[in-house]
């Protein structure tokens, strides 16, 4: 019985014996039931994926410009396609502001169940106060633990390996085009190892049959697409 009852105690034991009729104090049932090694907590990395269809991150990161100036990205990622819902530029950002990029980023009922953040001062009382309209959980990380966050840690090393800095940024309005072509690319054509090669918004496979392969260029010439065309 404890065997095919592993969630069972010797209370609950003890109580279907008795009314199967088998006399048993309960202090026995206790002594005989085998020694179980208690179960591990879930680590976090079973948190992430049990719950990847219902979690966003977001994240600042900083980029200098030509003109000596610290411009701040926001970035808002869902974490089932490795999809940027939602991104914007400043100089000075603060809690109301970065709250409303939130709302911009999940209108209407397509609020998630989770929102994972660091403990940044930047999330202040006119931020959580919005989350919690929303609706939303927040999931803090521990104090300077960005591997807790690691998706969008993940996109934010990308970006910067692969785009930020091979550019000079001169301003907002610039950083911004940059960042557009960028994740356009990103969604539909760059592979991503966690989608098993596929692109966050799908990418078909092109047999030879379909023609000779084309090279497109994208991000400013940064990066190809690679497509096949008939000849």
């Amino acid at each position: 019985m404890a065997a095919a009852n592993p969630l069972w105690g010797a209370p609950r034991i003890h109580g279907e014996l008795q009314k199967l009729g088998i006399e048993v104090a309960e202090r026995t049932v206790s002594r005989l039931l085998p020694k179980r090694q208690p179960l591990p907590s879930q680590t976090w990395r079973t948190f992430l994926a049990n719950h990847v269809q219902d979690l966003v991150a977001l994240d600042f990161f900083t980029v200098p410009t030509a003109s000596l100036r610290v411009l701040f990205v926001l970035v808002v990622l869902a974490h089932q396609r490795r999809r940027v819902v939602h991104f914007n530029v400043t100089e000075h950002p603060t809690a109301a502001w970065t709250a409303q990029q939130l709302v911009d980023a999940l209108p209407d009922d397509t609020a998630p169940s989770y929102l994972l953040r660091d403990r940044d001062h930047v999330y202040g009382h006119a931020f959580r106060q919005r989350v919690r309209g929303m609706g939303i959980l927040e999931v803090l990380t521990a104090a300077r633990s960005p591997w807790q966050n690691p998706f969008v840690e993940r996109l934010i090393g990308s970006v910067r390996r692969e785009c930020l800095d091979h550019l000079v940024v001169l301003g907002e309005s610039h950083l911004h085009r940059i960042l557009t072509a960028y994740f356009a690319y990103d969604h539909r054509v760059r592979t991503h190892l966690s989608l098993e090669k596929d692109a966050p918004d799908g990418r078909a496979i092109e047999r030879p049959e379909v023609g000779r392969v084309v090279q497109i260029p994208e991000v400013g010439g940064l990066h190809h697409r690679y497509v096949r065309r008939a000849a």
